[in-house]
């Protein structure tokens, strides 16, 4: 996305605080990742900077930042209208949980408003680090059987990598 159609999505000004909630201007957190200044180093940096992405409804930070191997998966119109139907009001991050190296489980709530009805959004998401940068994987997506190679392409078997833990 470049800047220009990225500027038109959101109202936020670069100054104001990061709707990730880590207390930074969002040009200092979440900013440098969506305008592609830097990759996110750790699977909670990503997880935030993907909610801030919802908020601010930048659907194309959304399918990058989601394992390359789902993302011709993605129903792109449908994660713009559900974006775009709701009012995100809090994020929590309620557990984070080192698998290995390069897999992170990452309990988060999602606090938001949808036709006048506060709900919550409750998910223990898995984050997959290939090639030094940090992925989503959609358990929601088709994914291969325990005996095929994994999805994340670290060459072992699905069940032996990241179907581990889904």
């Amino acid at each position: 996305m470049n800047k220009e159609t990225f500027a038109k999505s959101t109202a936020l000004l670069p100054t104001e605080l990061c709707p990730c909630q880590s207390g930074l201007e969002y040009e200092q957190c979440c900013g440098v990742f969506h305008q592609h200044q830097r990759s996110a180093q750790t699977a909670e940096q990503l997880m935030r900077s993907r909610y801030c992405a919802y908020v601010l409804q930048n659907i194309p930070y959304i399918v990058e930042t989601t394992l390359p191997a789902q993302q011709p998966f993605l129903a792109q119109q449908a994660i713009r209208t559900w974006a775009e139907s709701v009012q995100w009001q809090q994020l929590v991050i309620v557990d984070q949980r080192v698998r290995s190296t390069v897999h992170e489980n990452i309990e988060f709530k999602a606090f938001f408003i949808q036709d006048g009805i506060e709900d919550v959004h409750h998910e223990t998401s898995l984050f997959v680090k290939c090639a030094e940068k940090w992925y989503f994987l959609d358990h929601t997506l088709p994914l291969p059987t325990l005996k095929k190679p994994c999805i994340c392409g670290s060459g072992k078997k699905f069940k032996h990598c990241c179907g581990a833990f889904l």
